[in-house]
């Protein structure tokens, strides 16, 4: 199989544009109604399926119950578990006319109760598994996920799912927090539909057949890119409810496509690591990615064959990882590559619905996380801060006014990352605004950038730089064989500043024995986890 040249070519184009959720589940239903939409593990080993016909009349019924039972116009809330309920609780709310928030079922209560108060939401949709989230709220009526399907049996088939305009509020997200409390970010039915038809013009999953969500569906790459666009391009959707289940299903579900987040990259890439050392082939295996990489200069691509055995390890199948939500080394992106799975990387915000920027499948840079989506505007500020408009632009963060017009004005969404736009329309990020380190001579440093080649290194499990008395400070979790080695750190603080012009040099390492404070979604929490400075 001969391997396609990188670089520029048409847009993909093969999919009409979608108004609404319900608009798509309507399209497919129609188009593909037997072909199987969503797989999902019932029991230990039996699993079920849901064609997209079944998805659009279940999501008929279940509208119906709640605009009989609930009403229109309200706001509410689905917490749980991934699972096919959930989703079709959500559809179900967008599709009788009222807004679904989307609430972290890992967060505490007092912080769930927080959120319920913050978006105003009346009525919840919660899994027999996190009901006790919900115990105690007053004026807030609440149904189990089960319960919603139970009881939208009895309703009537011929529901039609409301019709909305484009710049009415769809679904509300609350951002992950790393740096102070969350938002809830209004987004648009618009914002979703110019997601979902926008992106795939990007990405084409080509001749997949099965794609395996493992993000939480209460973030937005987790729902409105893994589930969502999935669901757009016609494919399979394997639902995985339990991480402690993604090897089992990843052998499962055999998938051509998985979106991720660099942690789980970082994960299963350390599982190949280990598997192929206790076997003993890390000398064949470097020999073949040698052989490999030779035949690819001469436009033969033998990757699937030489390396069955690690892409059984995804289920065979694998092709395409999409990666979003944090930074991605690119030694990852190219390890992958030479076992013939390619990562794309993107970029985006839960702002911005949330995706704005991916590498296409035959067009991609080096460290960067790709073009800008068709119809999406960006531009770099006087302060080099990213800063997008377009149709997933959000329509604000709800009830905050003060807020939304801090970071959203004349359309323009100012993202808080540093970057840069290069001639072809790729982004290329260099970090935080509000994580820039500034020194008393003025100098601007960003930690990102030295974070980044300490994160390189085998001894590191996470690091965090930062400022204190105008010193730069790496804060270092070590991995279990390297814990309380200051020696070996001290070398790799050495081999990091060497090049490094004075003022962008680490002058000290601090050894953790825990890990840091991270939130829901895995990622650090700066915030919490620098310490204060002493008066």
């Amino acid at each position: 199989m001969a391997k396609r040249k990188n670089g520029a070519y048409p847009l993909y184009d093969r999919m009409p544009p979608v108004s609404s959720i319900s608009h798509m589940l309507e399209l497919k239903a129609s188009d593909i109604p037997d072909k199987v939409a969503f797989r999902y593990r019932k029991g230990r080993d039996q699993t079920e399926s849901k064609t997209y016909a079944d998805v659009y009349l279940e999501v008929r019924k279940a509208a119906a119950w709640i605009e009989h039972n609930i009403g229109t116009k309200q706001h509410i809330a689905v917490i749980g578990e991934n699972s096919y309920e959930w989703l079709i609780a959500f559809f179900a709310i967008l599709g009788s006319g009222n807004v679904a928030a989307a609430i972290d079922k890992e967060l505490p209560a007092n912080e769930v109760a927080w959120m319920i108060g913050k978006a105003d939401v009346t009525a919840a949709f919660v899994s027999k598994t996190y009901s006790d989230l919900v115990e105690g709220i007053d004026g807030l009526k609440v149904t189990t996920l089960k319960g919603l399907q139970t009881a939208a049996e009895a309703e009537s088939e011929e529901y039609t799912l409301y019709k909305p305009e484009r710049d009415e509020p769809a679904s509300i997200f609350f951002t992950s927090g790393t740096s102070g409390r969350s938002k809830a970010v209004m987004l648009s039915h618009g914002n979703l539909a110019s997601e979902i038809t926008d992106v795939s013009k990007l990405f084409d999953p080509e001749d997949a057949e099965s794609v395996l969500a493992v993000l939480p569906f209460h973030h937005t790459f987790g729902l409105n890119v893994a589930i969502l666009m999935a669901y757009y391009y016609g494919v399979t959707i394997f639902l995985n409810k339990s991480l402690k289940n993604v090897q089992d299903d990843l052998k499962l579900a055999k998938p051509d496509v998985i979106m991720l987040v660099p942690m789980f990259i970082e994960v299963l890439y350390k599982k190949i690591q280990d598997g192929i050392k206790k076997s003993g082939k890390e000398k064949k295996v470097e020999k073949g990615i040698k052989f490999s990489n030779f035949l690819l200069k001469l436009g033969i691509d033998k990757r699937r064959k030489l390396f069955k055995d690690i892409l059984d390890v995804f289920g065979g199948n694998l092709k395409y990882i999409i990666s979003g939500g944090a930074f991605l080394d690119q030694s990852y992106i190219k390890t992958y590559h030479d076992f013939g799975i390619e990562i794309l990387n993107g970029y985006g915000t839960t702002e911005c619905s949330p995706c704005v920027t991916v590498n296409r499948n035959y067009h991609q840079k080096a460290g960067s996380v790709g073009m800008k989506v068709p119809g999406t505007e960006f531009r770099i500020s006087a302060d080099g801060e990213v800063q997008v408009k377009g149709p997933v632009t959000m329509l604000g963060y709800y009830n905050e006014p003060e807020a939304t017009a801090e970071v959203l004005q004349d359309g323009w969404y100012s993202t808080g990352d540093l970057g840069r736009v290069d001639d072809e329309g790729f982004v290329f990020l260099t970090g935080r605004k509000k994580n820039l380190i500034i020194l008393s001579n003025g100098e601007n440093i960003s930690p990102e950038e030295l974070e980044q080649d300490f994160r390189l290194d085998p001894g590191v499990n996470e690091v965090l730089v930062y400022d204190r008395k105008n010193m730069i400070i790496a804060e270092i979790f070590p991995e279990e064989e390297f814990m309380g080695n200051t020696e070996y750190f001290n070398a790799l603080m050495a081999k990091v500043n060497t090049g490094r012009p004075a003022y962008k040099q680490v002058a000290k390492v601090v050894l953790r024995t825990e890990d840091f404070i991270r939130n829901t979604s895995k990622k650090v929490v700066r915030y919490k986890n620098i310490p204060k400075e002493e008066e």
